[in-house]
């Protein structure tokens, strides 16, 4: 695979995580952790499917411990984020998701020996003065308790650990690691619903929901993006992923009536430029 196609392959799965935010806001009753559970749920048939009957286990074994720490790097990415949007500002998490490329290039480097240049650095900043500018600005940054940002910042660590883990791992098959990261952030996800006693058995349309996005948006755009980063670089893999973060109040602002403000659009405009300007300087290098 070239790096042309694995660069847009990652981006294309940013844009199909981006109507999550969509499908969540239809979800009526149902808890995070409760959300959490049925979606990964949703992810474990369609994985057990793309891998093949009777082959699961070999695929697992095939990939290692890269699986296993790319399933709970998966983990820490899916319930930090909603634990993070339950006790914080979404202005706060959104900020701190974006430390995900800052992290991916530093775990690149020290573990995979990654050499990360000057001008990738630079679109990162750009990238996440982007979205400093889509969140207000950094006055924002302590809009919530110090639980919401630490869960924030992990995880935006688990997703980080995820893309270095799946390249340290230098295998073609990477599906196991999705599916791991189905497997245990169901577990989680149901263990602490019942922990803090929210109900499982929710309306079966916020099921259905919850389900669906683990057939469709959650496991096609994990495909995408695991294809993708195999010959994307870490830190650029994460920041091409960020397009996300551009288009999912785009989404909001057409299909829920959320309002669309001058600071997202401006933001959002310097964001893409960030990633057009990231993808242009990787197809030059080569």
């Amino acid at each position: 695979m070239r790096y042309g196609t694995g660069a847009a392959l990652v981006v294309a799965a940013g844009v199909v995580w981006s109507v999550q935010g969509v499908l969540i806001g239809n979800i009526a009753e149902a808890g995070s952790w409760t959300v959490l559970l049925w979606r990964s749920l949703g992810m474990l048939p369609v994985m057990l499917l793309w891998i093949g009957p009777g082959q699961t286990w070999e695929a697992i074994r095939a990939m290692g411990w890269a699986g296993v720490l790319g399933g709970l790097g998966l983990v820490f990415a899916f319930g930090g984020a909603i634990t993070a949007l339950q006790s914080t500002t979404v202005a706060n998490a959104v900020l701190l998701f974006s430390a995900s490329p800052f992290l991916a290039a530093l775990f690149g480097r020290v573990i995979l020996g990654e050499r990360v240049s000057a001008l990738t650095w630079g679109a990162i900043a750009l990238a996440l003065g982007g979205i400093l500018v889509m969140v207000g600005g950094v006055g924002q940054i302590g809009g919530g308790t110090g639980f919401g940002t630490l869960a924030a910042l992990l995880s935006a660590a688990g997703f980080a650990a995820f893309t270095v883990a799946v390249r340290w791992g230098r295998v073609s098959d990477t599906r196991p690691a999705v599916l791991l990261g189905g497997v245990f952030s169901m577990l989680v996800g149901g263990l602490v619903a019942l922990v803090t006693s929210q109900p499982l058995l929710v309306p079966p349309l916020d099921i259905s929901l919850a389900f669906g996005m683990g057939a469709v948006t959650l496991t096609g755009g994990m495909a995408l993006y695991t294809a993708g980063s195999r010959v994307v670089p870490a830190a650029q893999a994460t920041l091409f992923s960020l397009i996300e973060v551009l288009l999912a109040p785009l989404w909001a602002w057409a299909f829920l009536s959320e309002t669309l403000s001058k600071n997202t659009a401006i933001g959002g405009a310097i964001l893409l430029t960030a990633v057009a300007l990231n993808a242009a300087l990787g197809l030059q290098r080569r």
